[in-house]
């Protein structure tokens, strides 16, 4: 894909292009869609009840990535006016276009996991611990970035800088040491799904 082709393809467009490639190839390695443990107090649109299947045992769901849709309201002013700070858009626009359990993913840095938000709840906790994040930031007088994947290393969070929206390797407590792209949309372009 060219860069020109990137450039006119939105951030959600390349989240949901990512997360189909994700469930096929899962769905090709396993034969069916992700699962996971059901909590009926932690429900999700993600969840897919397929009756007849003899795949699940008791407690488990199917899931998979599902858009959310714009009537639902998900936005970050509450987080935008605790921390007088605008968040750079590609953040807003990354956590929510999905609701979504964690994706696994490589890059040439090594393997990650995509965090979203599994229902408008989990939403909610996020938003906190993106508060907790940038306040974190702002009282070690380091530049704010907000998180959006965690890595196979203890303490190693993948954020973007909330200026330029460039994407960034960081231990959790330090400035960011390693740029991985210019762009979120870049980024995603550029992983491959893990699937385990």
């Amino acid at each position: 894909m060219t860069s020109s082709n990137q450039a006119n393809e939105s951030l959600a467009q390349i989240l949901q292009q990512f997360s189909k490639k994700y469930i096929g190839q899962y769905q090709k390695i396993h034969g069916h869609l992700p699962i996971a443990e059901q909590d009926d107090k932690w429900l999700s649109p993600c969840e897919k009840h397929i009756s007849g299947d003899d795949v699940l045992s008791k407690g488990q769901v199917f899931w998979q990535p599902i858009t959310i849709e714009t009537d639902q309201e998900l936005n970050f002013d509450n987080v935008e006016l605790a921390l007088e700070l605008n968040l750079h858009k590609d953040i807003k626009h990354y956590f929510t276009t999905l609701y979504s359990d964690n994706l696994d993913a490589t890059c040439e840095e090594g393997e990650l996991s995509l965090l979203f938000a599994w229902n408008k709840e989990d939403f909610q906790r996020l938003q906190e611990n993106i508060i907790g994040h940038v306040l974190m930031k702002q009282r070690l007088k380091q530049g704010e970035t907000i998180f959006f994947a965690v890595t196979d290393e203890e303490d190693m969070i993948v954020s973007i800088d909330n200026d330029t929206g460039s994407v960034w390797v960081e231990r959790v407590g330090c400035d960011p040491h390693k740029k991985l792209a210019d762009s979120l949309a870049q980024f995603i372009t550029q992983l491959t799904p893990l699937i385990k």
